[in-house]
């Protein structure tokens, strides 16, 4: 699909701010440039909104707040079962545009239309199931009434790494619970979060519901936003450092927070372990989003017996990967976010092994158009480097190795970071033992792959903390009142 193509999903006028039902530009006409990561060329503009803009969509929030949260579960839940329709149905035209924005190649970007629009359908779902309690008092004499209740309007700040899902994951437990939102989408992938606010509201989302103001001035419209008591929810997913920022904002306002932060995944693998199944889900753990995730496997702890059979398998696995622009037929890894993303990532790269590590396969940037990086496998990687402490965010698997097990559960739990893990074994009572001893929010065992909209999504430590998905993630949006019922005594 053409560049032209994939926009024709995106009308002019709707590349621009969201604000109470109606596609406006921003307050002083700004507008920035969306550009293809494969070559660096502008896709389009879309409106940059202003603090002033920021203001005008709360204010579109709170409008609507008290209608929404009056609206029956069932009608809120029907909502998002025609939106989880409308976008299986237009699944390939909006995996295009997000391949076009983000870079991901196309079965990867139809791959994230599939798993964000499961947050629809889970949540369509969790909608009639909000519920409280009725119990007798212990004393007897009352009764104890709770009944939960929406939030109120909140703020969604998503990353560009998952351009929709992060958002669905988000907007679908706000619309069961009946809150409404003003959600920035990140600047550098925009589009694909305003094709889907037009399509949540050809499902019936109701005008001022879901508000959507791109910018590049984060900080005006998050500053401003938190500074207003109005609000009273903040998600966040993106860098530990913004989120710190973040949650010391809502301070103040005392406003709920949810932070999906930071990664350092370990990949731990036995001596027991199946290799074939260890070196497939280390492929998914660590090449999905061509390692620009979250839960990315970040650190490949190997049993010292295994460790050079395993690293040869991987090696040739990841140096078999087809590298080019996401659209192209046959692509298995596309370009990172940014020329910045590239740097990072190289110098982690030659940093390690100008610290003693060994490159089984890659280790560079592609010359020419483009922010592309080879799939990269290095090997005898000290535990102390760099590439071990920091998030990578790109196609490189670093290798160490241990001993035992303890000292595997030591060196994974050694990191300021807890949201993904994953370890292969095939003995159940060490699969449990480490189960239990890792430091971390999620743990995939002898998978690569644990997002799930059924199951609790989220992390600990400098991860953040709330989770996202599951039974777990409406709550988020739900504050609990206690009702008392005095029931004097019969005479």
């Amino acid at each position: 699909m053409s560049h032209l193509d994939a926009l024709q999903l995106l009308p002019t006028d709707h590349r621009a701010l969201l604000v109470g039902g109606q596609w406006r530009p921003s307050s002083d006409g700004a507008r920035f440039e969306v550009t293809d990561p494969a070559d660096g060329s502008v896709v389009c503009e879309v409106a940059d909104g202003t603090a002033e803009d920021a203001t005008a969509a709360l204010d579109a929030a709170v409008a609507a707040q008290p209608g929404w949260a009056a609206t029956p579960p069932r009608e809120r839940g029907e909502v998002l079962r025609r939106a989880f329709e409308l976008l299986v149905e237009r699944a390939d035209e909006v995996a295009a545009l997000m391949s076009l924005e983000m870079g991901k190649p196309l079965a990867e970007a139809r791959g994230e239309v599939a798993y964000g629009a499961e947050f629809f359908r889970w949540f369509a779902e969790e909608a009639v199931r909000i519920h409280g309690l009725w119990m007798q008092a212990p004393a007897g004499g009352s009764r104890i009434l709770t009944m939960k209740k929406p939030v109120g309007p909140c703020l969604f700040i998503t990353p560009w790494n998952f351009p929709l899902a992060m958002g669905t994951r988000k907007i679908a437990p706000a619309v069961a619970a009946g809150c409404t939102m003003v959600l920035k989408p990140a600047s550098q992938t925009p589009l694909t979060m305003l094709v889907l606010a037009g399509i949540l509201a050809e499902a019936g989302l109701p005008d001022g519901v879901l508000n959507v103001v791109p910018t590049t001035r984060d900080a005006d419209l998050s500053t401003t936003l938190q500074a207003d008591d109005r609000l009273r929810k903040v998600s966040f997913t993106g860098s530990t450092a913004v989120g710190r920022k973040l949650v010391e904002q809502s301070a103040p306002g005392l406003q709920r927070v949810s932070m999906e932060l930071g990664g350092n995944a370990p990949f731990l693998v036995f001596e027991d372990a199946d290799l074939d199944a260890a070196v497939d889900g280390a492929m998914v753990a660590k090449m999905r989003n061509m390692g620009e995730a979250c839960t990315s496997a970040n650190r490949f702890l190997v049993h010292s017996a295994v460790a050079e059979q395993f690293g040869a398998r991987l090696a040739e696995r990841m140096g078999a990967l087809t590298v080019g622009r996401g659209q192209d037929d046959g692509v298995d890894v596309g370009p990172l976010i940014d020329a910045k993303a590239v740097e990072s990532v190289t110098g982690l790269v030659d940093e390690a092994v100008a610290d003693g590590a060994r490159l089984l396969t890659g280790g560079a940037a592609r010359e020419g158009a483009g922010h592309f990086v080879e799939p990269t496998v290095l090997v005898d990687v000290a535990a102390s480097s760099r590439i071990n402490r920091e998030e990578i965010f790109g196609p490189v698997a670093p290798i160490t190795t241990f001993e035992t097990e303890s000292e595997a559960v030591a060196r994974a739990n050694d990191t300021e970071y807890g949201l993904s893990s994953y370890v292969y074994t095939r003995d159940l009572a060490r699969s449990i033992r480490v189960a239990e001893g890792l430091a971390f929010g999620m743990v995939g065992l002898n998978t690569g792959l644990v997002s799930n909209a059924a199951a609790p999504f989220g992390g600990m430590k400098a991860s953040g903390f709330g989770r996202e998905g599951g039974f777990e993630g409406i709550e988020e949006y739900l504050e609990t009142t206690y009702v008392a019922l005095p029931v004097p005594a019969a005479e």
